[in-house]
């Protein structure tokens, strides 16, 4: 795990200089050409490039080297911004749309590659523990991004912003390049491995590996969906906070969006520290059960947040949001790495897809919806769709049966088999 904690410091590194740049290009663009059409563009040309991304990515770190993937993306976005630094002003709005391209291809790239790569760095039995410190590592950086893009911006100018988010991701490749990790299967699995990964690769597009997965490992496709539709709820409030804080407070409509996001870091951090200790202490990773239970409360305690409720108990709700939210995402990607290295990678790449295909889907429908509803009816509506489908899952599983966190942490176990079904299907089916 030591060198796993020095990767995680690298992608923390790069995550705070993603956050930074998140809200830096944003506010550019807007100052460059003066237009919010322009400035909703970038963000709509950005995320359609992650969704796209997802499904090259996936077949892209089954059959590649999974750590020159993930060095070769970071040093990509560094030289994007290189070249949005040097560009004279009249060529940088057509930068700025490349840009977005990059970093939406790039970071699904790295993301998919580096969750797909997990359980060969520290061993299966370590990837909750693992996935728990890269959420904490993620967590700390988004407080700090934001916390400091304003200042950075206003006292250093956008090209330092620029260039401190270069630096960040030149900081990340080194550190992956320099770590003498394993990103894939032990030698001895490498052939059954390669076979697999030139299948799928050979395979149809990624409807019918969706297809495939719906039939073969209903479970698997049903966390995914629940996972999309998190994502819409997670845009309608993003979309609705500052539209509410800016009604508790006009004056300083900024002061509860930093309390609330401040709040729902540590419940992420506290949710790790939480997770890690018991299934250390357990030896067992909760499975589709306990992120059905997690998704749930996450979504009701963000219905919380926008109720109207005073200070302390709506930072309450800020705060077991973001427990819950960690708890989930910490299980979800465990879940989904106790699939056999073949076919995790298109795992996540639909994965990827689908989280980013329900968060831009939420982000237009939402904000056409505030201008006629309340931020705690469209948050509620969006949430609600969340849990109404979480509870479908509980039910399925209640009526099965199961008992799924008793199999799914050993390789080959019950729950890994049907994942392994989903690479040989859709050999046939091609």
């Amino acid at each position: 795990m030591g060198h796993f904690r020095l990767l995680v410091v690298g992608n923390g590194i790069s995550a705070y200089g993603s956050y930074l740049n998140m809200v830096a290009l944003n506010v550019f663009i807007y100052h460059v050409t003066g237009s919010a059409l322009t400035a909703g563009l970038f963000m709509a040309v950005r995320l359609v490039t992650s969704v796209l991304a997802g499904f090259v990515a996936g077949r892209l770190v089954s059959t590649r080297d999974r750590k020159r993937l993930m060095v070769g993306a970071d040093l990509t976005q560094a030289l994007a911004l290189l070249a949005l630094l040097l560009a004279p002003d009249g060529a940088r709005v057509g930068l700025l749309f490349a840009l977005a391209v990059i970093t939406g291809s790039c970071s699904t790239l790295s993301q998919v590659a580096l969750r797909t790569s997990v359980p060969e760095i520290v061993g299966s039995e370590h990837r909750a523990r693992a996935n728990g410190l890269l959420v904490t590592g993620r967590s700390l950086a988004m407080i700090a991004g934001f916390a400091s893009s304003g200042l950075v911006v206003a006292q250093l100018g956008y090209s330092t912003a620029f260039a401190l988010d270069a630096v960040t991701f030149v900081i990340s490749a080194s550190v992956l390049f320099l770590l003498p990790v394993r990103t894939r299967a032990a030698a001895e699995d490498a052939a059954e491995t390669g076979a697999a990964g030139a299948e799928q690769e050979e395979a149809g597009a990624a409807g019918g590996f969706a297809r495939t997965l719906l039939r073969t490992a209903p479970l698997l496709a049903v966390m995914i969906a629940v996972r999309a539709v998190d994502g819409l709820g997670s845009s309608s409030h993003n979309v609705a906070l500052p539209i509410y804080s800016d009604g508790l407070d006009p004056a300083h409509p900024a002061t509860f969006i930093s309390q609330f996001w401040a709040t729902w870091a540590i419940g992420n951090i506290v949710a790790q520290q939480l997770f890690g200790r018991v299934t250390k202490k357990t030896g067992r990773t909760p499975g589709e059960r306990a992120f059905a239970l997690g998704a749930c409360l996450m979504s009701a305690a963000f219905i919380v947040v926008f109720a109207g409720l005073p200070t302390v108990p709506t930072l309450i709700a800020a705060l077991v949001a973001g427990m819950a939210d960690g708890f989930t995402e910490i299980v979800y990607v465990s879940r989904l790495q106790a699939a056999p290295d073949a076919e995790r990678g298109r795992l996540f790449g639909l994965s990827a897809s689908a989280e980013n295909t329900g968060f831009g889907l939420g982000m237009i429908v939402s904000a056409a919806l505030l201008e006629s509803f309340s931020p705690l009816q469209v948050v509620a509506a969006f949430h609600g769709l969340a849990i109404a489908l979480c509870v479908v899952l509980l039910a399925v599983l209640l009526g099965r049966g199961r008992t799924p966190t008793r199999s799914q942490d050993r390789p080959g176990g019950r729950d890994d088999r049907p994942a392994r079904d989903v690479s040989t299907a859709e050999g046939r089916s091609s």
